[in-house]
């Protein structure tokens, strides 16, 4: 099983992407994460053609059993970075990537709230995509910066065994959705 792991913000140290990172080494027997590049794609624009990294993430996307978001929270919603690269694998109209491709988020914070409102708002897009959103288990991390190392290594064990468990999930439920 392929799942794309799409992190949501371009900070050097990023919380979302350690996540993309630590779910990559806890993984499921037979699943495998490959995490996405996003930061260098234009603003969307339909005036332009689609830019070949941008067609390369499209087609990702397709060939994935499951993606996995990874997001910070910014102003109550996804980050503009994550936003501009769904935008772009949605469109035009009738060429959406993420077409009943199932999804799982995970989000993050380094306050109390755990960018829950991001990954709601995060949901509510997938809708309109027609991408089924896991809904349980949620991972959610609040106070990400107590639960890595400097070198952005995962050191908090329950946050790992929610991974697993949001891995395991996402792997079953994409498993029964392909038949």
């Amino acid at each position: 099983m392929k799942i794309i792991g799409i992190g949501g913000t371009l900070r050097k140290g990023s919380f979302s992407k350690a996540l993309l990172f630590a779910a990559q080494k806890l993984t499921p027997k037979g699943v495998v994460i490959e995490i996405t590049e996003i930061g260098d794609f234009p603003l969307y624009n339909p005036d332009i053609p689609v830019p070949k990294n941008v067609q390369e993430f499209k087609n990702k996307i397709r060939s994935a059993d499951a993606i996995l978001f990874s997001t910070a929270e910014y102003n109550y919603s996804v980050p503009g970075v994550l936003k501009n690269a769904i935008d772009w694998a949605s469109r035009p109209y009738g060429d959406n990537s993420f077409d009943q491709k199932p999804a799982a988020i995970m989000s993050e914070s380094t306050g109390l709230i755990s960018g829950s409102r991001a990954a709601y708002h995060l949901r509510q897009i997938m809708v309109m995509l027609n991408s089924p959103v896991l809904t349980q288990p949620e991972l959610m991390v609040p106070q990400a910066s107590d639960k890595f190392d400097k070198e952005g290594n995962l050191t908090d064990e329950h946050t790992k065994e929610k991974i697993k468990a949001l891995l395991e999930a996402l792997s079953k439920w994409a498993e029964r959705l392909k038949q």
